[in-house]
């Protein structure tokens, strides 16, 4: 679980209307969090927003207690299959 506090938020991160509430809540209730196969530190959290709808997350570390998200947005068909893992 992370800390309000240790999620910094790319300006990038809102380009899909997520809010930050919206991104938070994904990280409270997620169901899949990887490494972004073939992409160093970049990590794809699954989640819901604050009107549980899925959310896609993509983020990478700053260091091992910050991280920083530069993505969200409504979860797009190919991450889908994501949801039953």
């Amino acid at each position: 679980m992370y800390i309000k506090g240790s999620i910094k938020f790319n300006h990038a991160a809102f380009k899909h209307k997520a809010t930050e509430a919206d991104i938070l809540a994904a990280f409270e209730t997620y169901i899949f969090e990887d490494p972004v196969e073939g992409e160093e530190n970049k990590f794809l959290l699954i989640g819901f927003d604050t009107k549980a709808n899925p959310l896609e997350v993509m983020y990478n570390r700053i260091d091992e207690d910050r991280i920083n998200v530069f993505h969200a947005m409504p979860l797009r068909a190919a991450y889908e299959a994501l949801l039953n893992q």
